[in-house]
């Protein structure tokens, strides 16, 4: 079908199409005059989702607002918030949601999830394009319930919100409470292995203590490498007793000096006393019996600082065993001050730790606390509904014009159906397709002032059409 042969069938069949656009155009009509008007009441709420957390003090990456919104429209229109506002506004008080729920149902079910049912059914939540703002729109053929329930719905959300923010929040304060008594169990058992360890041993500082044995250490092992030093000196002048005149403590001893210079004031009186009275004279005499008991006590004298020399050796191997003593002692009170001290690391590290932990969790429980008691949310009523002066259904213009083209599309279909039923030739091209029927001829003719179709004369039927 070409189409000039389409055009024919409309033009012969314009009544048909005219009389169903008609038929379609007035049961439009007479549905919109008998279903009741309904009315649109919304509510825009704005979303604060770039705003910094009181509590937690973390923002929202931008890349996750669209996601956001995306949510808070699905919770608006979740169950949850209808069954918030059916509590809220009291509807299953209400005799008429009772009476429509006993027909619609027969009883069956709960009331509260039907009427949530239908609230949610008239719902319409949509956000507004590239801003925060979401749109509540309800629809009800009452204009003062419309506006009422879309501001339930507004009132019902923050409260939902409010509650999804609060019960993980409560969930995990409690958590957190739970574990913060554990671990102050876990602190105060740490601590008090530490001090019963410290009691146990006298330490009040190890690293103090330590600091003060290992300089006491130190100074006796200074003290040893004197003391050692000593006695090899001790053990040198010792073993030179044989030539005990060479000796510094006997050259510089002061009582030997002054014998010796009195010996030698002596001896140079008697060689004088030599040279003018003879060796005979009694003053020689008497000078050389000085003389000798100078020399005696000198070599007394020095036998004594002799002496001394191996009396002082031995105290110094004495001291030098008693320091040696000294030392090891203090090596090993040294290495156990470090032994308590390594153990006392290990339980302080302990308590550390467990005061760390302690610490942590007792933060989170502040923070989950403080946020289980939150009564804000970042929802806030843009604007709210209004009670509409105008329906906003069902609307005449629109069931019109919506009915004009149903009816043109429905009138065309129809007369092409009947067409294809009951076939007519309307031109020449429609014997085209024909075989073995040739066109024998065509007489113009008119029908309503209007050039028709042309008749056609086959081999078949002789005759004129």
């Amino acid at each position: 079908m070409n189409l000039g042969q389409f055009l024919r069938i409309l033009r012969a069949r314009l009544w048909l199409v005219c009389a169903v656009v008609v038929v379609v155009m007035a049961a439009a009509f007479a549905v919109s005059v008998v279903l009741p008007q309904k009315y649109s009441a919304e509510t825009a709420l704005v979303i604060d989702a770039k705003s910094a957390d009181p509590i937690a003090g973390g923002m929202m990456p931008s890349q996750l607002m669209a996601s956001h919104i995306a949510t808070q429209v699905d919770i608006i229109g979740s169950e949850r918030v209808a069954l918030r506002v059916v509590e809220l506004a009291g509807l299953e008080r209400m005799p008429q949601f009772r009476e429509q729920w006993q027909e619609a149902t027969g009883g069956t079910g709960e009331l509260r999830a039907w009427i949530g049912a239908v609230l949610r059914s008239r719902l319409e939540v949509k956000p507004a394009r590239e801003s925060n703002v979401i749109r509540v729109r309800y629809t009800a053929s009452q204009p003062e319930f419309a506006a009422m329930i879309a501001n339930t719905f507004a009132k019902a959300y923050m409260e939902t919100a409010l509650e999804l923010r609060v019960e993980p929040a409560r969930q995990y304060a409690q958590w957190f409470d739970e574990r913060t008594q554990g671990l102050r169990e876990e602190l105060e058992a740490a601590q008090k292995r530490l001090s019963d360890y410290q009691q146990k041993h006298g330490i009040v500082s190890a690293d103090g203590r330590l600091d003060v044995e290992t300089a006491r250490l130190a100074e006796l092992s200074s003290q040893l490498v004197q003391v050692q030093g000593q006695r090899a000196e001790s053990r040198s002048r010792y073993s030179q007793a044989g030539a005990a005149e060479s000796l510094p403590e006997v050259t510089q001893n002061p009582l030997i000096a002054n014998l010796k210079a009195e010996l030698a004031r002596r001896e140079a009186e008697r060689e004088q006393m030599l040279g003018r009275l003879g060796p005979n004279h009694p003053e020689v005499g008497k000078l050389a019996a000085v003389i000798a008991s100078l020399l005696q006590r000198i070599g007394a004298e020095t036998q004594r600082v002799a002496a001394s020399l191996g009396s002082s050796s031995r105290m110094s191997a004495a001291r030098e065993a008693e320091v040696a003593a000294a030392v090891q002692a203090q090596k090993a009170r040294v290495l156990q001050l470090q032994q308590h001290r390594d153990q006392i690391s290990v339980l302080q590290r302990d308590v550390e730790g467990a005061q760390k932990a302690y610490d942590q969790v007792a933060q989170r429980l502040s923070a989950t606390s403080l946020e289980s008691q939150a009564q804000q949310v970042n929802v806030a009523v843009l604007t709210p509904a209004a009670t509409p002066m105008w329906p906003s259904g069902p609307r005449l213009l629109v069931m019109l014009a919506l009915a004009l083209v149903v009816g043109v599309v429905l009138g065309v279909g129809s007369a092409l159906l009947i067409e294809l039923i009951d076939r007519r030739v309307r031109g020449e091209d429609d014997l085209a397709g024909l075989p073995g029927v040739p066109v024998l001829g065509s007489v113009p003719g008119s029908r309503w002032g209007d050039r028709v179709s042309r008749a056609r004369v086959s081999s078949r039927t002789a005759g004129v059409y």
